[in-house]
Parts: C-alpha cells; sequence; structure tokens
C-alpha cells in the first residue's frame, strides 16, 4: 500500500491509500476524487495530471498509445511524443488511465479544469 494525495491549485482534495499496480484513474473513480475523464479507455486525453514524488527527477518510459493521446490533445510537441522514454519531474504531463501506481507515495496534481 502507499498514498495518494491529491491536489489542485496546490490545495489538498484528498488522500487515499492505492495499492501498487493499481490504475490512478481507477483509484481516483473509487474514492470519489474529482478527477475529470471522458472515455476510461486511454483514449481522450482528459485525464491529464501531474505526478510527484521521491524518485525525481528521473526517467519514464512512455508507450505509444498515451504519447500519441496527448499529441492529439496538445499536450506535448511533436518532439516528445517521438520520444518514448521521458524526463519524470513535475512537469511531465500524464494521462491517470495510462498510470500505475507504484509502491512510494505520490502527490497527483489535477488541472484547474477538471
Amino acid at each position: 500500500m502507499t498514498t495518494l494525495q491529491f491536489l489542485r491549485d496546490g490545495q489538498p482534495l484528498a488522500e487515499v491509500d492505492a495499492c501498487a499496480g493499481d490504475l490512478l484513474i481507477d483509484v481516483a473513480r473509487f474514492h470519489e476524487v474529482p478527477l475529470h475523464w471522458r472515455c476510461g479507455q486511454g483514449t481522450c486525453g482528459t485525464c491529464a495530471v501531474h505526478i510527484a514524488h521521491a524518485g525525481q527527477p528521473a526517467t519514464v518510459k512512455v508507450g505509444r498509445k498515451e504519447r500519441n493521446v496527448l499529441l492529439r490533445a496538445g499536450l506535448i510537441d511533436a518532439a516528445q511524443a517521438a520520444a518514448d522514454t521521458w524526463p519524470d519531474t513535475t512537469q511531465t504531463v500524464r494521462l491517470a488511465c495510462h498510470l500505475l501506481v507504484t509502491d512510494e507515495p505520490w502527490q497527483v496534481t489535477l488541472p484547474q479544469d477538471s
């Protein structure tokens, strides 16, 4: 188990427990965190978040589907979409429906309009 803290505009919304391997969007839904999502299948790009954790900065492998969805949503540029590894920083945009929870605590920042 690990702890996920959900924030918006720097303000805490919820602090919940999750298991490593859980999809972040499923954890948010289960705990009724106000994370906007439309499709739930990784194709719409509306569940974009920023993650902060103790292991940053690092690099992270990002799948082609997630990169393509983020590119179509205008959240990354073509150069970033072409790279299969990205810097893992608090500024990196990720999709909650593609993120597996790890065993370390996370701070998950939700977009302002979700």
